[in-house]
């Protein structure tokens, strides 16, 4: 028997590393003989390098970059040959600031620019950005502006939100000229966000709040966005600001798209096709994904999707558990063959995320679907 395990970060609970050992180990205590494979998954936020450094190796390169708030902090990307995959959070995420701190009119992806003109200088043509988990909502700004000023050496980074919004004239000219030397370089994208740079379904007004945004920090973003993307048209010609997924992380999607040119694809398929899985299924006999709470948005090119779709096409299983479970049968419709919650019904929410309840409560539930 063999059996693919490839489950999906428990958000503030479990990695993706540890929710799959603990499956793991209800496979084997179930049936001893069989070859376990274990993927560690990412969907393009947390976790995303982890789990391209465990399918495909590489070095771990740390530099100095600065956060949301424009303070100095080391973090890493992963590079393999030509290739650096980027997890936006790493450096502009909301992780890295305390609830008090969340502010999208002063947050800045400077921090991520720094990332990608690192890696340049080390050699890297080829970029993987993940999208997920973002503090900010500048349009990519920050990262185009620091992007810019490492073309330009300059030492002094200017990218605060609130010195940008007079500019957009003569900053989408400036960015167009400056990053044109960058066009040799291949950028790919992963988000599972299909929103907008602007509007109602916009970068500003379906994810500005959760980032710390009040109502009317969001229409002053939005309207940030709207006129950037309108000196950026004029500058380049052309407009990717209501392309699929120009509204992730922010705008970061439409600047990378607007900019360098990326390709937006779901996170699970950019991961999934560098990693070969669809080799992995050949000979499989069962595979077992999940993440910290599935339902009907699950089937919407979240990662338990997006894997249960490719073994499909084998005519392999795909089992699904999750810390929480609705929309039971739309997900068993759609193609899960197994959908089970871990956790009984009456255990508390405080309780079921503890790390070793979690982790006990997969591998008990994985030794009843195997």
């Amino acid at each position: 028997m063999k059996i693919i395990v490839a489950i999906d970060s428990f958000k503030e609970c479990l990695t993706s590393v540890e929710a799959n050992a603990a499956a793991c180990r209800g496979v084997l205590q179930k049936h001893p003989e069989a070859q376990v494979v274990k993927i560690p998954v990412s969907d393009g936020g947390e976790g995303w390098i982890a789990a391209f450094y465990a399918a495909i190796g590489g070095e771990l390169i740390e530099t100095d970059v600065l956060d949301p708030l424009m303070r100095p902090i080391r973090t890493c990307y992963l590079k393999k040959e030509e290739l650096a995959v980027i997890e936006i959070a790493k450096a502009s995420g909301l992780t890295l600031l305390k609830i008090e701190e969340r502010n999208p009119m002063m947050a800045s992806s400077y921090g991520t620019g720094m990332l990608i003109a690192d890696a340049v200088k080390k050699g890297c043509t080829r970029f993987i950005i993940g999208l997920g988990g973002s503090a900010t909502s500048d349009a990519g700004i920050g990262m185009l502006q620091a992007l810019s000023d490492d073309l330009n050496k300059r030492k002094q980074p200017c990218s605060l939100l609130s010195e940008q919004v007079d500019i957009h004239d003569i900053l989408a000219e400036k960015l167009k000229d400056d990053l044109e030397k960058l066009k040799t370089l291949h950028f790919s994208i992963a988000s599972d966000v299909a929103n907008p740079l602007c509007g109602p379904m916009g970068a500003a007004h379906v994810f500005g709040p959760q980032k710390g945004a009040t109502p009317s920090m969001v229409e002053k973003l939005d309207q940030l966005a709207f006129d950037f993307a309108q000196q950026s048209a004029h500058s380049c010609g052309y407009d990717c600001s209501n392309k699929r997924g120009a509204g992730a992380a922010g705008g970061l999607g439409y600047a990378f798209m607007q900019f360098l040119h990326a390709d937006c694809r779901l996170g699970i398929d950019l991961l999934l096709n560098t990693i070969d899985f669809d080799k992995q299924l050949r000979n499989t006999d069962m595979v077992i994904t999940g993440e910290g709470s599935a339902d009907a948005q699950t089937l919407m090119g979240k990662l338990p999707a997006g894997i249960m779709q490719r073994a499909k096409q084998y005519g392999v299983p795909t089992a699904l558990i999750a810390g929480r479970i609705k929309d039971k049968e739309a997900l068993l419709e759609a193609g899960f063959a197994q959908v089970s919650c871990i956790n009984p019904s009456n255990l508390p929410l405080v309780e079921a995320m503890k790390k070793e309840v979690a982790e006990r409560n997969i591998t008990q539930t994985v030794g009843l679907l195997v």
